[in-house]
């Protein structure tokens, strides 16, 4: 009896340990994948359906431009958009890259972070290591402090590198060119009454 107490004892310790340790990063546990070889590669979380439209119509938006040499950096952003209520939540995180003749995405819900652990409704804070790439009108500024900025674009590029460990680069990072990329996403999100901001290190 001592020893089934003991083996019951050291499961419950390691379903815990497991748990905190797996709250560094992000699974998605049905991702949506669509794909359209030579076009574009997208990876949605299962509650951001809805984003599909808008994603796509940035591919579409990128193609009427010559295709830039080389492959493109990722470029992260927070989207506000009246189609798309992920879980409650006012916007979702897009991560965009270029690589190998073909655009990859990736979207994902914002994670709740130590700072904003207060404030949220969402009683589910615990996220699951793993791999699967809003309302508000245009210029409207996203909500949140620097370090909730900062916190979030490292789960995005996080989420956003792994996935694209599976599509490594192709050539040279072309920088310069990322402009392009960034024109395409703020001029879909402005025909289409969307909210984007870039999400940067300086938040």
């Amino acid at each position: 009896m001592y020893l089934f107490e003991l083996f019951l004892l050291i499961l419950l310790v390691t379903i815990i340990l497991w748990s905190i340790r797996s709250g560094k990063s992000v699974v998605l546990d049905e991702p949506i994948i669509i794909h359209r070889p030579g076009q574009y590669h997208i990876t949605l979380a299962p509650q951001l359906k809805r984003a599909q439209t808008f994603i796509e119509q940035i591919a579409k938006q990128f193609a009427l431009s010559p295709a830039p040499p080389g492959d493109l950096p990722s470029l992260y952003f927070e989207v506000r958009d009246p189609q798309v209520f992920a879980e409650g939540k006012t916007c979702y995180l897009l991560a965009v890259a270029w690589r190998g003749g073909m655009l990859y995405f990736q979207a994902i819900n914002p994670q709740p972070l130590r700072a904003d652990a207060d404030t949220s409704n969402d009683p589910s804070t615990t996220l699951r290591t793993g791999l699967a790439g809003v309302g508000g009108q245009p210029g409207q500024m996203a909500s949140g402090s620097v370090s909730s900025s900062i916190g979030q674009l490292k789960t995005l590029r996080e989420f956003s590198e792994a996935v694209l460990a599976l599509h490594p680069l192709t050539g040279p990072m072309n920088a310069a060119e990322a402009e392009h990329l960034h024109a395409a996403v703020e001029w879909v999100a402005n025909q289409s009454m969307v909210t984007v901001k870039i999400l940067d290190e300086i938040g």
